[in-house]
Order: structure tokens, then C-alpha cells, then sequence
């Protein structure tokens, strides 16, 4: 793909962050949502956060050439299937709508602050709960990792990466004090991900629900994480009870707790 598209397509990218992030001042509803999960003005800002209103097409203020063949490249809207002619009636034409919608939006940026996907989360009741965009020509979920750009310097301080499995996870880890989080996007961890992340630093921990699906979660971890080891790298594993995620525990227990909780993380 020509680097020329590529900018053209991160530009795409930023004109809608910056919208998200407009909309989310005109929110009270994700506003209130934000704060009631503890989120400080100051995180929300660091993460880059917004909102996607709930309307169908608002991208349309956003691009003039909304229904351009390039704004269908960044993965921000979908087109629907045209209708079936097959009762005689005419064929209805394929429509486009936003992809995200009632969403609080969760920037994913490149090694370089790049802005090359966006996950979100709804606001209030509805499925799925967290929504990611797809695959585009900038974006390739098995490389890249929620948070890596805002925790590269704690990383490399801490000498360690904490990987978890939700956006939440990484910033309300770093609400209290805990930066050298980052977490998957929506797929199981790669070699890709692992040897990323030791170049870094030479200790990665990942933090896993109790349950038996973070248990299966923390298998194919160690699968993937077995042919990229070296010698002096080191992999380890912290399992939460089974009723909390890293969101919850470090909520309710606080930062201590969960740093002496990873000094007790079971080497691979």
C-alpha cells in the first residue's frame, strides 16, 4: 500500500478522533459514565477519549466524501447489503451508517501516536459491550497493543509489561498510578505481541481474570510466548479472584495491592 494512502487514511483517522473528542464534552450521559467508573479529566485526555453520538450517519459533518471508497477504508463505517429483489420488489440499495454509535471511544494508536483504530464501549445497556474496528490497511489487531504508545516510558522504568484484556483495564490502571499496562485488542495474544513487548523490556506479566476463560485466556499466552523467549526474558502469570478483572480489583484494593499482587505472579 503507497505511504501516500496510508497518511491519507491516519488523517481520516484524526479528523474523527478529534470529533470523538468534541462530542464527548456535549455528553453528560458518557461524562457521568467516565467518572462513575473513576476516570479523572486528566486520564480521559491522556488516553485521548471520546464519544460517538447515537445517530446513524454523524460521520457525515466529519467527511464531505462521506460515502467515499476512502473513508470505507478506515474501518469507521459499514454498508449494508443490498435488499433482495427476489419477491419482485425493486432492489434496495446498500446504505452506509457509522460503524461506532453510543459509544464512549477508545483511541489505538501506533509505535509512532499514530491513531489507526478505535475500540468502544457502550454507554448503558446493549451488545456487544466493546466493539473494535476491523482490519484496514492501517490496523492489524495481532501487532498492535491498546495503550503501548501512553505506557512505553513506565514500561521501560518498571522493566516489566503488564498485558490485560480490556481497555478499561489498561486506563483505570493508570488512574491509579499503575502505567506499564497494555492490553490486546480483541484477539488472543500473539508471538507478535510478545516479542514486541520483549524488545522492550525483558519482563512481561500478564493479568488474567480467575475464571476458567481467563485460565484459557493465560494458555494460549504461554503458547505463543514459548518460541519467542530468550535467555535473561522471563513471563509470568497473575490470576485474579475469579469476580474481579484488573478494573475492579485495583478500585477496590488500590495500587499497592495490585503491584504486590504482580510481585506474586507465577513465572511460566
Amino acid at each position: 500500500m503507497p505511504d501516500s494512502f496510508r497518511l491519507q487514511l491516519a488523517h481520516r483517522m484524526m479528523e474523527a478522533l478529534n470529533y470523538y473528542r468534541g462530542e464527548l464534552k456535549k455528553s453528560p450521559e458518557a461524562i457521568d459514565y467516565l467518572k462513575r467508573r473513576g476516570l479523572s479529566g486528566e486520564i480521559a485526555a491522556r488516553y485521548g477519549l471520546g464519544f460517538a453520538p447515537e445517530a446513524w450517519q454523524s460521520l457525515k459533518g466529519v467527511f464531505a466524501d462521506y460515502e467515499s471508497e476512502e473513508v470505507k477504508e478506515t474501518g469507521l463505517v459499514i454498508d449494508s447489503e443490498p435488499g433482495d429483489a427476489s419477491d419482485g420488489e425493486p432492489v434496495r440499495k446498500s446504505r452506509r451508517y457509522d460503524r461506532f454509535r453510543g459509544r464512549v471511544m477508545f483511541p489505538i494508536l501506533d509505535s509512532r501516536g499514530n491513531v489507526i483504530g478505535f475500540g468502544g464501549r457502550v454507554v448503558g445497556d446493549g451488545e456487544p459491550k466493546y466493539l473494535n474496528s476491523p482490519e484496514t490497511p492501517l490496523f492489524e489487531k495481532g501487532r498492535e497493543l491498546y495503550g503501548l504508545w501512553q505506557a512505553r516510558r513506565a514500561i521501560r522504568d518498571a522493566n516489566l509489561a503488564v498485558v490485560v484484556e480490556g481497555y478499561m483495564d489498561v486506563v483505570a490502571l493508570a488512574q491509579h498510578g499503575v502505567e506499564n499496562a497494555v492490553a490486546t485488542l480483541g484477539t488472543a495474544t500473539t508471538p507478535m505481541h510478545v516479542a514486541k513487548l520483549l524488545r522492550l523490556v525483558d519482563n512481561v506479566a500478564f493479568c488474567f481474570d480467575g475464571d476458567s476463560a481467563g485460565r484459557k485466556a493465560a494458555w494460549k499466552a504461554l503458547e505463543v510466548s514459548l518460541p519467542v523467549l530468550a535467555d535473561g526474558k522471563s513471563v509470568a502469570f497473575l490470576f485474579l479472584p475469579a469476580e474481579d478483572d484488573p478494573d475492579t480489583f485495583v478500585r477496590r484494593e488500590g495500587s499497592s495491592a495490585f503491584v504486590a499482587a504482580l510481585e506474586r505472579a507465577v513465572p511460566l
